[in-house]
């Protein structure tokens, strides 16, 4: 029998490594599904806006596809495991018999060991069945392998030699002596390279030196190396040659760290963590008290909009800020760099979202700041750096020119050219100058509430649009079984297979029994006859029952990834057709649906993959049992029936424990994932603020409330768990019990007490099966209602619906009638409030205000991310909600202030959302754009890759790129959010030039510009200026200033700037 033993340690171990091999495809494939999830909904605004839903449900669908093969040869190969160690059970018993019964007719043995081969044979039966116990989780096992790969090669992953982040964190963690980094930054012949892109020298033999205390200015056009400058002194890169250093010692000497603590950082897209205005500000110093934290923000000009929110600095700013306007996130990200009192202040174009007022106050604030600091500057703006005690134009690497400003502008150079493009196109009246009249700060953008958009409580209101969450009362099992209709034929087979499986253990039993009944016959001939016949019809079992399980879990896979295709693909439609509403909700962030979707996926996979079908094929032996039950005696089978009923309780009841279980620790699993993405998506920032260990606790604290919550739950379940098992030795001894009381009755025939014993041992096992089968079976009961409940939700806003009129011809006439809105999420907070303007064909409307008083929320409103409270919208007399909404969007060519690039090639991201698109096409747009002669640059032009986000471009050339993306389409009215705000004033002359240029080739073409540089807007046919939500002012530039109101006064807070 021990000849065996390998047999089944290297089958198993064979399977495990098979089904380990497929899960680990099969997570890959789940990875890249999240990953365009995450993708989609981080950047669902610029999807919806370019009609991309198709081409990313396309995309989504493509990717899901491959996920279909790798779980039918999962199914296969896990069918071929469960069905072998059937075969080997029937070796076991057939050997072990056939053996025996030579030990018993050698003459060596009499008839009186037929009790230990019987013992002997059970042992190994029993021992092969254990390893059967373990089928249900060779899968939950593989999985596992799996992500341990993965982690494990994350964390064994060898550094950078240069930039060990593990070597300094831990050099921080144990050492944290104060380190002074006031001196000269010096830049001595340093040549950079991008890892991601060798072949481009991005810094040339460079060198800069910028004093001590002193204010530096970085400018020149689009991505000639100044961000760059940043990026290396705060160590995300080291040079490839060359040296920096900072006071006469190397960067790399210094602790990175404590290098970065000392360091104050306001980018140009600033990101703000999805938590508390305080908390995002006491990221820059994690010690500082109220008072420092309320001081910083009153430097940044940030305070007063603070304390006018509802919950004022305990407000949660939402997923990378989405709750504020772009000014009022610059302001906070500021304030998180004063608070840290740096030695040296790195500004990105940290002024460039702000308006006229807020910009002079808030270089007032750096000003004020700077004193005793190092302060580097990169600047497209260059009334911003007028006072700088040294300015460095940049060109292809290189510095070109320097100086002050006075000695730049008095040659004749770069410097001097690109200051002049910027200057204001007419000249104002002196007397301007004499009164400037403070405005007064933007009217304050309320921030949502943590409350959850699914309640069925909302309050109604008949002129806001709602989302309705449909109930249903149907069982989640059967309405599975709906959404599998089109497998049911393979469901028949598999259900056929079960039972024939299921029937396979009883006829086993009934065979074993016959084999020990001829153990036991007198005649040795007929003996021998009778245990070779058996033995071949147990052998001939274990094969066909080998091809049944094959072709029972084969089916079950087929029709589960099928099942599980059309829920991902259901579920990613439901979920890019939901209102933009919907995703503003904290519990909807992009990080958390994405971690959702795939996680529900496997679950839901769980409870309908492999374990259905152990399930099935378990009920099917039940069902036999007690069928024979009651043939054999139906006095034993009702007690039976009745230990059954027991047992069953007791699963449900653990069943319900870990439902419970699921549901709350899948909340506490579920922020934690969240918190993981958000930290990894914007690992720059984390590493910039030097708060990776802050980030590890918040982490740490929440796997830890998950572990305790685990493990407070696993007590119970095991308890449960050992009564289950206790159960199953207390109803053997039950049925032995109750059929020794049978026999002594003359009821059952004590010749089939046998039979009874071993029914009972295959009866526990099922048990045992069934037991086993249903651990985590709460998280797939709480994933199927999660599903369902999205299937069920209504959006008020269908972002792929095909109805609504279609107009012939859009003119370009948008009217705003009445138009009261509030976000649907913060219902105190009154955005725009009886709004009305009327744009005409062909006309140049500029909207201008304070930062947050509702511009980007008109904009948003054209788009129908969200439809008005009250009010009309009418583009040709023709009500916005009565259009379709794709060829609404179409309509629009939507450039904001904070350009969205995909993870895609240059061509793809210009393509994307339209369809059929010739690469002459693509060019002629990116020559419009100014944006062509940068990218034929590249090695590989437009096919290279730009990654998440754009990540790999610097602003000025995403910004381009998106110019680009609408002007490739039909575009009858253009939308412009701050859309040279990124941009160099070369580059912004020329793409403002292209923009007129189309507006003069195209006059019926309606343009709509968001602006904070007053020279952008001067030649509009109409300037309104919005101020607590409405329009107070309204006219030509011309106009504006005769009047001499808050517009007057902006344009010389401007004009001073």
């Amino acid at each position: 029998m021990l000849c065996i033993v390998p047999c089944i340690i290297g089958g198993s171990y064979l399977f495990s490594k098979l089904i380990s091999n497929e899960t680990v495809n099969e997570l890959d494939a789940y990875m890249k599904l999240g990953a365009i999830a995450q993708e989609v909904f981080s950047s669902f605004r610029t999807v919806l806006s370019l009609n991309g839903t198709h081409y990313e449900q396309t995309k989504y669908q493509k990717e899901l596809s491959a996920t279909r093969k790798i779980s039918v040869l999962k199914g296969c190969i896990f069918g071929a495991y469960m069905g072998w160690t059937f075969l080997i059970l029937c070796i076991i018993y057939v050997v072990g018999f056939i053996v025996g019964t030579l030990y018993i007719y050698d003459g060596r043995h009499g008839k009186e060991k037929l009790t230990d081969i019987f013992t002997i044979v059970i042992i190994f039966a029993e021992s092969i069945i254990f390893v059967g116990y373990i089928g249900p989780f060779m899968q939950s096992l593989a999985e596992a392998k799996a992500a341990a790969i993965l982690v494990y090669q994350l964390i064994d992953e060898t550094p950078l030699p240069n930039v060990s982040e593990n070597r300094t964190r831990d050099e921080f963690e144990l050492k944290e002596s104060p380190i002074d980094i006031h001196g000269d930054i010096k830049f001595d012949h340093v040549n950079f390279t991008y890892p991601a892109r060798p072949e481009k020298p991005i810094l040339r033999d460079f060198t800069l030196e910028a004093r001590k205390g002193k204010k530096t200015a970085l400018v020149g056009l689009s991505g000639s190396g100044k961000s760059t400058c940043i990026s290396i002194l705060l160590r995300y890169y080291d040079v490839s040659s060359g040296t920096v250093t900072i006071g006469g010692r190397s960067i790399t000497d210094y602790n990175i760290n404590q290098l970065r603590q000392h360091i104050g950082v306001v980018s140009q897209e600033p990101i703000l963590f999805n938590t508390t205005i305080y908390e995002n500000i006491r990221y820059g110093k994690p010690n500082a008290t109220r008072q420092e934290i309320e001081e910083a923000a009153q430097q940044a000009n940030a305070h007063n909009f603070i304390i006018k929110l509802p919950n004022k600095y305990d407000t949660v700013v939402g997923e990378c800020g989405i709750q504020i306007s772009g000014g009022q996130k610059q302001r906070i990200a500021l304030a998180r760099a004063i608070v840290k009192q740096p030695s040296l202040l790195l500004l990105d174009e940290a002024t460039s979202a702000l308006d006229s007022f807020t910009e002079k106050v808030v270089q007032e604030a750096i000003d004020m700041v700077s004193y005793g600091r190092t302060i580097i500057v990169v600047a497209h703006r260059l009334t911003t750096i007028t006072n700088a005690d040294q300015i460095l134009v940049f060109d292809n690497g290189e510095i070109i020119e320097q100086g002050t400003h006075n000695e730049l502008i008095s040659r004749a150079g770069i410097y001097q050219d690109m200051f002049r493009l910027q200057q204001i196109q007419e000249n104002l009246d002196d007397r301007i100058n004499e009164s400037i009249v403070e405005t007064d700060d933007a009217v304050t953008t309320s921030t949502r509430k943590r409350s959850k958009l699914l309640s069925d409580n909302q309050e109604s209101s008949a002129c806001e649009g709602k989302s309705i969450l449909t109930s249903y009362n149907k069982s989640l099992l059967l309405r599975l079984l709906c959404m599998n209709r089109p497998e049911w034929l393979l469901i028949a087979i598999g259900c056929t297979a079960c039972i024939m499986s299921g029937i396979s253990q009883p006829v086993c039993t009934i065979l074993f029994t016959k084999l020990l009944y001829a153990l036991k016959s007198c005649a040795i001939a007929e003996q021998r006859h009778s245990i070779l016949i058996t033995s071949c019809f147990i052998l001939g079992l274990g094969f066909i029952v080998l091809g049944i399980r094959v072709v029972q879990f084969m089916t079950f896979a087929m029709s589960n990834s099928k099942l599980i295709e059309r829920i991902l693909s259901k579920t990613f439609s439901q979920l890019l057709s939901q209102e933009v509403a919907y995703f503003d909700d904290i519990e909807n962030s992009s990080s958390a649906l994405s971690t959702r979707i795939s996680s529900d996926a496997l679950n839901i996979q769980n409870i309908i993959g492999t374990r259905l079908a152990i399930v099935c094929e378990t009920m099917a032996m039940f069902l036999f049992v007690l069928i024979f039950g009651f043939w054999l005696n139906w006095q034993l089978a009702v007690v039976v029936a009745l230990l059954i009923l027991i047992l069953f309780i007791t699963i449900y009841t653990n069943l319900r424990v870990q439902a419970q279980l699921s549901a709350r620790s899948s909340i506490i699993q579920g922020q934690a994932r969240s918190l993981a993405v958000e930290f990894i998506r914007n690992i720059r920032t984390v590493k910039q603020l030097a708060i990776e260990r802050i980030a590890l606790k918040r982490f740490s604290d929440l796997i830890w409330r998950a572990f305790i919550l685990c493990r407070n739950y696993s007590i119970i379940s095991g308890m449960l768990f050992g009564i289950i098992c206790c159960l199953n030795g207390i109803a053997v001894a039950i049925i032995f019990w109750v059929s020794i009381g049978l026999v002594e009755d003359h009821i059952l025939n004590r010749n089939n007490v046998l039979l009874v014993s071993i029914f009972a041992i295959f009866f526990t096992q099922a048990l045992h099966v069934l037991m086993n089968i249903t651990i985590n079976m709460g998280a797939s009961i709480s994933s199927v209602k999660n599903v369902f409940e999205l299937f069920d939700r209504t959006p008020s806003i269908d972002n792929t619906s095909t109805k609504g009129q279609k107009l012939t011809e859009f003119h370009g006439k948008i009217e705003f009638d009445k138009v009261r809105f509030k976000y649907p999420s913060r219902p105190e907070s009154v955005i725009l409030n009886n709004f009305q303007l009327l744009i005409k064909p062909g006309q140049r409307v500029a909207l201008v205000g304070t930062s947050g008083c509702g511009k980007s929320t008109i904009i948003q409103l054209l788009e129908r991310f969200y439809d008005p409270s009250c009010g009309r919208i009418l583009l040709d007399d023709v009500d916005i909600r009565n259009l379709n909404i794709q060829s609404v969007r179409s309509y629009f060519g939507l450039v904001s202030q904070e350009p969205v690039l995909f993870d895609l090639t240059i061509a793809e991201n210009i393509a994307y959302g339209k369809e059929n698109i010739s690469i002459e096409e693509i060019i002629e747009a990116a020559r419009k754009a100014n944006i062509h002669q940068f990218i034929q640059q590249l090695p590989e032009g437009y096919n290279t890759r730009v990654g998440l986000k754009g990540e790999l471009l610097s602003g000025g050339e995403k910004q381009r790129i998106a110019i680009a993306r609408i002007l490739l389409g039909q575009t009858k009215a253009l939308l412009l959010d701050e859309a040279t705000s990124a941009m160099d004033s070369y580059n912004e002359q020329i793409v403002q030039e292209v923009l007129e240029e189309i507006q003069v080739n195209n006059p019926q073409m309606t343009s709509l510009i968001i602006a904070h540089r007053f020279s952008t807007i001067r030649s509009c046919d109409l300037i309104c200026v919005i101020e607590k939500g409405h329009i107070v002012e309204s006219g030509t530039h011309l106009e504006l200033l005769e009047k001499r109101g808050v517009y007057y006064y902006m344009l010389a807070q401007n004009n001073n700037n």
